[in-house]
């Protein structure tokens, strides 16, 4: 079996611009969650998001460019040139069909659809843009990252809700271990702060309303948890076939040496009971690692700050762990939800933990909901702790389930 390993990492979210200031801002315990400012949230229930600040698209993209894309496709393409710079990965002719790019989106370009809906309806069809649809489709993310970069290998686009990017970096594993590619930039993103995206979430009471204390708002597994905080950004990695990556002298961040997939077939929106998809998640991915539950250190848990969904994963952890204690932290405490982009983030920040040998946080834990048992999240404090593999849950709308397990690289 070929071995896959993680050279590079782009990440963007409400913490930070570019992977480091995400990782020295998540081990500082730094929200992200502010009042809106995208737009005017005065009218709706939910006015408190983790947006992305202070990013300027134009640093990536020529102007001319910018209107051809959705925001989404703007956060995708400055990940993915980071995680490429810090990978030393120089795509040319010779390799070109052996680089791959697997970048999906839980919705993709809502921001695109709500301006040209609002052109259709304000001056007729002749309004709507040319670019309307290439701007907004899911795989145009990939396609804009494949054509800047010149990759010619697989091109993908994943939309399986908050799984997207997860199975993103778990498909992209398997297509580099059956050979289809050396190399593939794979992961997600998402820009759904708009008046539909939050005004659909809080229609479903999905959203928290904490809205006179936004940063306290995402509180995984507190007992004062009222909703999740929706976020933004894009999670890229770069996934390389090992020796590949020795070929060319890259230094590995993590290696992937686990895939979990499963289906709840229960319900649109809620997880099965004892979240009974989420063990079996875990369990197929520890069996493709071919290691013990014991010898996993860390869980980047979904942990969404929903009262249901933190119970039932909680319950999972404890059921498929049994006596293992081990540390669980829910880094949306500090994000937000990504939606599509946040499995691909979460297993950036997953392979830094294991890379740092340290824990980020789960902020805002002040009264640890007493249904979650005796389980360790990581409270309101970093850790220093040593630990050879974490795992890395996702779980999205429609019961679509994904894990993926990270060892510590020791050369």
């Amino acid at each position: 079996m070929r071995r896959v390993v993680v050279t590079g990492l782009g990440l963007i979210c409400g913490v930070g611009n570019n992977t480091e200031e995400v990782w020295r801002n998540l081990l500082a315990g730094k929200s992200g969650v502010r009042r809106i400012t995208q737009f005017d949230a005065s009218q709706h229930a939910c006015q408190i998001a983790a947006e992305v600040k202070n990013f300027d698209p134009l640093k990536f993209i020529e102007k001319k460019e910018l209107k051809k894309m959705g925001r989404f496709i703007h956060l995708a393409v400055a990940a993915a040139d980071e995680a490429i710079a810090m990978s030393g990965l120089k795509i040319t002719p010779a390799n070109a069909e052996a680089v791959g790019v697997h970048i999906g989106s839980g919705i993709g370009g809502f921001d695109i659809i709500e301006r040209e809906h609002t052109a259709l309806i304000e001056g007729g069809p002749r309004k709507i843009s040319p670019f309307f649809i290439p701007a907004a489709i899911v795989n145009l993310a990939a396609g804009h990252v494949s054509m800047r970069l010149g990759a010619k290998g697989p091109n993908e686009a994943t939309a399986t809700a908050c799984t997207t990017s997860a199975h993103s970096v778990g498909d992209s594993v398997r297509i580099i271990q059956h050979g289809d590619a050396d190399v593939m930039i794979a992961g997600g993103s998402e820009a759904a702060i708009t008046p539909m995206g939050v005004g659909g979430f809080a229609a479903m009471r999905a959203l928290s309303t904490r809205n006179q204390e936004p940063e306290k708002a995402s509180r995984p597994w507190d007992s004062g948890r009222d909703g999740f905080v929706i976020g933004e950004g894009a999670g890229i990695l770069i996934l390389e076939e090992l020796e590949h990556a020795r070929a060319r002298g890259a230094n590995p961040i993590a290696e992937v040496v686990g895939y979990g997939m499963s289906g709840d077939a229960y319900h649109i929106t809620q997880p099965a009971p004892e979240h009974e998809g989420g063990f079996r998640v875990m369990k197929n991915a520890v069996r493709d690692a071919g290691i013990e539950p014991s010898e996993i250190g860390y869980v980047n848990a979904h942990g969404t700050s929903t009262p249901i969904g933190d119970t039932l994963e909680a319950h999972a952890i404890r059921n498929f762990f049994g006596p293992h204690r081990i540390a669980v932290s829910s880094t949306k405490s500090m994000t937000g939800h990504l939606l599509g982009g946040a499995g691909g983030l979460e297993a950036g920040i997953t392979a830094l933990a294991l890379r740092d040998q340290i824990l980020p946080p789960t902020i805002n834990l002040e009264h640890q909901d007493p249904d979650t048992g005796d389980m360790d999240f990581v409270p309101n404090h970093c850790r220093e702790a040593s630990i050879e593999y974490a795992m890395s849950n996702s779980f999205g709308f429609g019961g679509t389930n994904g894990a993926l397990l990270f060892k510590r690289w020791g050369g």
